[in-house]
């Protein structure tokens, strides 16, 4: 028995928690902000997603502060499910120590079932600890990288997720859904198509929407719904890359054929899946492909929401959608996001909609992922654990401020740092001597390469400044605001130590 006092306290948190919203954060991979119609103006044929720019508030200025690690999403993963910046992450980002508190953990102390659904690419203890229950989950150990036969498994309450317990979903003879163990083939089996099996984003949306059909708890509810679409490889049913046909795509202000210098990680996996140079023919064949996977995801998006309004639950429910990270698919000659640059990295897509939301609009506020978290617990009257270092956006979103920072800092590894405010942003690159490589069939030595672009002007980033004489002021008072960003953050080289230089130890030499 509980002692009476207890049971009071318990009973009472039940009730507070039955009158607060539920909350769906449903959080995309490699989706960079114009890769949703309404936000960028760009081809890509979004509806749903549209009509939450609509109905909801837009943070036009919303940014991954970057990645110590080539697949970015596992830090950006991590910042918005603690809360913390890049520099207080257990670099890459991957494992989720105790002492970093989760956004799950939040939820189920203040009286939410937190549930979870998707992509998961941090440590399985943390997974374990940050949620009540889960449905089909991916990302926990073995990835074929084929959005048709994707391992998938079963959430586990106990963290406990092996090669043994995964399995894929096929079609079978009468075009039903079976399930089956991984066999040793699957790893050079033949990519899957449309007629193999579901699609990751059907999958997930698929048990998203069996949770919302099925919840009858007094309890309200945190789902976490992290979709793998639109990261490569690029595959969607025929009927949506019927709506993108490639020789009718238009390429962004910022296609380059090649990146015009060596950025310092230009060669790794996400660079090799096109050839060098990068035509006008594939860029505009993998913009197609990018833009016929977002389609697709949004109309899964759609099926949720719509599956929350037959519920009845929507009126009382906060959506929160975001994007991991950017990706250039082309953009100044990269098709990857392990940049700085903001379409082809850094910026991405963040609204908060659905019919708790007080207030509807729009912001150019310059935010971080990491606020997400504090600004969930504001909204829903909880405390915000000490351990987050994010800043609420809840002022902005009942419009009693205007912005949370007046600058943002981004880093890439050992190789790129930006520096951005006002109507500019400084971004320098850095190669210490002796990491020679080939690089489009040439050797490069170490080198240092600065760029200044006035991104009010120049969004897309095309027309770097810095060699202009007239903006010599404008880059030193840029650097010194960078120097005090990476102070303040704690950018001082503890993190690079496995890279082989410091950032800034070489910077300043």
């Amino acid at each position: 028995m509980f002692p009476r006092s207890l049971v009071f306290i318990l009973l009472s948190l039940a009730a507070f928690a039955a009158d607060r919203p539920n909350v769906v954060v449903i959080f995309t991979d490699d989706h960079r902000y114009t890769g949703i119609h309404a936000l960028g103006g760009q081809a890509v044929q979004t509806p749903h997603l549209d009509q939450l720019v609509r109905e909801g508030f837009v943070f036009d200025h919303a940014y991954l502060q970057g990645s110590f690690s080539g697949a970015t999403c596992i830090p950006s993963r991590a910042s918005l499910l603690t809360g913390k910046h890049l520099f207080e992450l257990v670099q890459p980002g991957h494992t989720l120590p105790p002492e970093h508190t989760t956004l799950g953990e939040v939820f189920m102390a203040a009286g939410y079932h937190a549930h979870v659904v998707g992509k998961w690419h941090q440590d399985h203890a943390s997974l374990a600890r940050s949620f009540n229950s889960g449905a089909t989950l991916m990302g926990l150990g073995t990835y074929l990288v084929d959005q048709f036969r994707m391992p998938l498994w079963d959430w586990n309450p106990a963290g406990r997720y092996t090669r043994e317990s995964a399995y894929l979903l096929e079609f079978g003879e009468g075009g039903e859904v079976v399930r089956r163990g991984l066999t040793p083939h699957d790893q050079r089996g033949p990519i899957g198509t449309e007629n193999t099996g579901p699609h990751t984003s059907e999958v997930f949306a698929d048990a998203a929407i069996d949770f919302i059909g099925t919840d009858d708890r007094d309890q309200p509810y945190f789902m976490y719904v992290a979709f793998h679409a639109p990261h490569d490889p690029r595959q969607a049913p025929q009927a949506y890359r019927d709506l993108h046909p490639v020789d009718e795509i238009e390429l962004p202000p910022s296609y380059a054929p090649q990146h015009p210098f060596d950025n310092g990680h230009i060669v790794l996996r996400d660079e090799q899946l096109a050839p060098w140079p990068r035509t006008p023919a594939i860029a505009r064949r993998e913009l197609a492909d990018y833009y016929a996977i977002i389609s697709h995801l949004d109309a899964q998006i759609g099926r949720m929401i719509a599956a929350l309004k037959a519920s009845g639950s929507y009126e009382n429910t906060l959506i929160v959608m975001a994007g991991d990270s950017g990706l250039a698919v082309g953009n100044h000659g990269l098709l990857g996001k392990q940049s700085v640059y903001d379409e082809d990295g850094v910026h991405v897509p963040l609204i908060f909609a659905g019919g708790a939301l007080a207030r509807t609009g729009r912001s150019d506020a310059v935010v971080y992922l990491q606020d997400i978290f504090p600004t969930l617990c504001d909204l829903t009257a909880m405390a915000t654990p000490d351990s987050v270092s994010g800043s609420s956006l809840a002022g902005i979103l009942r419009g009693e401020q205007a912005r949370v920072r007046d600058d943002t800092y981004h880093a890439y590894l050992h190789y790129q740092r930006a520096y951005r405010k006002g109507d500019y942003k400084l971004i320098e690159y850095v190669r210490a001597p002796g990491q020679d490589k080939q690089v489009y069939g040439h050797a490069v030595r170490g080198s240092r390469v600065t760029q200044l672009f006035n991104f009010k002007e120049d969004p897309w980033e095309t027309r770097d400044l810095s060699a202009h004489p007239e903006y010599a002021d404008r880059i030193a008072t840029m650097r010194q605001g960078m120097r005090r960003a990476a102070v303040a953050f704690g950018d001082t080289g503890d993190q690079l130590i496995n890279y082989g230089f410091d950032f800034w130890k070489y910077y300043q030499n």
